[in-house]
């Protein structure tokens, strides 16, 4: 899959946009708040109906207009798709594809698998465990329907249970509905902790290798799945818990408060074990998390190739300058066979990394100039 070109109209500072983009590395350069990353932006909103900085569609519609429009053209083996999407300050999104109106925005995801790298990313692994979890479930609904259905049911049964916990204190007879919001969380949440857990292990399955490479052959990286709680122990947890989240006014047992732990373990030069496994995200240095994070990221591009059987759109904002020539060399190395967009302020880290480089624009205050 492809990206062939990309319109934009009242998209953030873009009044008008329309580029066209090659199948191989696409460079955006100029200044900070040009208007780079909102390209990136656009195109992530295509593939997954949202922001990857969570905001609403009312935040990214020009300030000065009521509504935008962001047209992406696709080709996957010589078949070419439009995805249009319609944004609006004060209504819901309307998405079409080859004109055909979607019926909900769900339909959208899988059409078109994008992976998108900023310098937040770098900070997942030590961040809280919303954002570990934000890149899991991104990750998981791009890949399987079946998971996104159970993630949206799930999330809305939360909703609901935290608000019936709200009304019992003044409605205590309401008490007798909550076992019916607890078999339905215990249903849709079972599943989605099932998906987890066989995400990470298929992660494990590529990350070992990856990050061995960019480590040097020093280290030995390995996700562990945290649930908040077990299959087994879900119904009979969730239930003893009643009396705390009637007290607390919201759920306190379930996926929606799980987390995931990256222990790294030192080798020698054969490859043997120096030391116990530590976990990173509370005793890892900055360059180890660093490393992590990217070693994360390149097996998550590999992942999506094995399961789709098709190559994901790479969209790595101002990531180079966050990391040092290695790491740089090793990512750049690692995604010849797969489109890739990049912004940068300059284009001295591609030069000096003899980088292949197939078109070049320059972005300056909301316009787009074609330099090579």
């Amino acid at each position: 899959m492809i990206i062939k070109s990309l319109e934009l109209s009242n998209f953030r500072n873009y009044n008008f946009l329309n580029m066209e983009f090659d199948s191989g590395t696409n460079i955006l350069y100029g200044d900070n708040a040009q208007g780079k990353t909102n390209i990136l932006e656009a195109i992530f909103v295509s593939a997954t109906t949202k922001s990857h900085k969570s905001c609403k569609d009312k935040d990214i519609v020009n300030f000065k207009e009521e509504e935008a429009h962001i047209r992406t053209y696709l080709e996957k083996e010589g078949v070419e798709t439009r995805v249009d999407m319609h944004l609006r300050k004060n209504k819901s999104k309307g998405i079409a594809i080859d004109g055909t109106r979607l019926k909900k925005a769900t339909e959208l995801l899988g059409i078109l698998n994008v992976i998108f790298f900023s310098p937040e990313d770098l900070s997942i692994i030590k961040n809280g465990p919303s954002e570990r979890r934000r890149f899991v479930d991104m990750e998981l609904c791009q890949l399987d329907n079946f998971y996104l259905y159970n993630l949206n049911h799930y999330n809305k049964i939360v909703n609901q249970r935290n608000k019936l916990l709200k009304d019992l204190y003044l409605n205590p007879s309401l008490r007798e509905t909550l076992n019916i919001w607890d078999m339905q969380l215990v249903s849709f949440g079972s599943k989605i902790i099932e998906r987890r857990i066989k995400f990470v292990n298929q992660l494990n399955e590529i990350i070992y290798d990856i990050h061995k490479n960019l480590s040097g052959g020093k280290e030995h990286l390995e996700i562990v799945y945290e649930p908040e709680v077990t299959m087994d122990e879900y119904e009979k947890k969730l239930f003893y818990n009643q009396e705390r989240d009637i007290k607390l006014k919201m759920t306190t047992v379930g996926p929606h408060r799980d987390d995931f732990s990256f222990m790294v373990t030192k080798l020698d030069e054969n490859g043997e074990k120096l030391e116990e496994p530590i976990d990173i995200r509370k005793f890892g240095s900055q360059g180890q998390q660093r490393t992590a994070a990217l070693s994360l990221k390149l097996s998550e591009i590999e992942l999506v190739k094995r399961i789709t059987k098709d190559t994901p759109v790479l969209l790595l904002d101002d990531v180079l300058s966050e990391l040092d020539s290695n790491r740089q060399n090793y990512l750049l190395n690692s995604i010849g066979d797969i489109q890739t967009i990049i912004t940068c302020t300059g284009l001295d880290e591609f030069i000096n990394n003899r980088f292949q480089i197939n078109r070049v624009y320059k972005v300056t205050n909301g316009s787009v100039e074609l330099k090579s």
